[in-house]
């Protein structure tokens, strides 16, 4: 009886999980990596992860002008996550346009990928000369963001260790660095359903996040990244806003699961 060749799929997957690790190791990095940064990250000779780059390249998965440009990450990436959206145009943006005209400030919907927090969806408002702006595909680390510390909060024990045991670098001179100090805070996000940003991954800018439940598995988050100047006075009126948007989106989630 003939014996299937099980040689090359064990290789295609092999490329496959390759690929991964490459796009995996450009995660937080907007300024882009040497080939040399990649390999040595990854654990691969530079020759091979150049070869991987390249054929990414062609897929427009990353971006790399030459052999000695830094690769960054690729606009099909951003075509792919708009795809895999939970139908945000449908359902979840008409509920951000809304609370944004309603507070003048910027809302952004973003989604956990490993221990980073990628913007999908973002409205903004002309009104106000000062804004605060992240552009959709960009991540931030889940610690020292609104939206990331909301999402922390909704973990459980073992999902929260194996993030909590990589390192923990400071964004601002106000992020929280101690783990301890962390999870005291994730006590009380888990009380009031509310995370805080205070100019702890960019300073002058603040910012509120709240988790939502996606009937789809994914964590993801709604947060208002408000400049400082503007957010204390404002914080606890914008909370309960925060909070009414969520319940009417979970609301409408739900009824679409």
């Amino acid at each position: 009886m003939p014996q299937e060749n099980t040689t090359k799929p064990r290789q295609g997957i092999q490329v496959i999980a390759r690929a991964a690790s490459v796009l995996r190791a450009l995660e937080g990095t907007p300024e882009g990596l040497s080939l040399g940064e990649i390999a040595q990250q990854i654990g691969l000779p530079r020759s091979t992860v150049q070869r991987i780059v390249y054929a990414l390249a062609d897929e427009g998965f990353v971006i790399a002008a030459s052999p000695n440009a830094r690769v960054r990450l690729g606009p099909s990436l951003v075509s792919l996550a708009s795809s895999a959206k939970i139908d945000i145009d449908r359902i979840i943006l008409p509920h951000m346009k809304a609370l944004s005209k309603e507070i003048e400030e910027t809302v952004d919907l973003s989604v956990q990928d490993g221990s980073m927090m990628v913007f999908i969806e973002q409205v903004t408002v002309e009104t106000r000369t000062l804004r605060a702006v992240s552009a959709v595909g960009n991540s931030f680390p889940i610690y020292s963001c609104a939206n990331g510390k909301a999402v922390l909060a909704s973990l459980n024990d073992e999902e929260l260790e194996q993030i909590l045991a990589q390192p923990i670098r400071p964004q601002t001179p106000s992020t929280i660095t101690a783990p301890q100090k962390l999870l005291a805070e994730l006590d009380i996000i888990r009380e009031t359903g509310i995370a805080y940003d205070h100019e702890e991954h960019f300073e002058g800018i603040c910012a509120l996040g709240t988790a939502l439940t996606d009937p789809y598995g994914r964590n993801i988050a709604l947060s208002i990244p408000i400049p400082s100047v503007r957010f204390y006075k404002n914080e606890k009126i914008i909370a309960k806003l925060l909070l009414r948007y969520r319940d009417i989106i979970e609301k409408a989630l739900g009824s679409k699961a």
